[in-house]
């Protein structure tokens, strides 16, 4: 049962990291900019989402 629960923890992590990558590419941002935000979100997983989430890039 663990192992499901970790498989679906993994999945909703990526469809995360996917949206925010979508988001960040989608934005007004330099292309320098762009980059250090994914791998920031790449680097440091969750807590690279949080600071995205609350600071980050905004769509044009």
């Amino acid at each position: 049962m663990n192992t499901n629960f970790t498989g679906f923890l993994g999945i909703v992590h990526l469809a995360l990291v996917i949206w925010a990558a979508v988001a960040i590419l989608g934005s007004r941002t330099s292309d320098g900019k762009k980059v250090l935000w994914i791998l920031l979100v790449l680097l440091f997983p969750v807590v690279g989402l949080i600071i995205w989430f609350i600071a980050g890039p905004r769509k044009a």
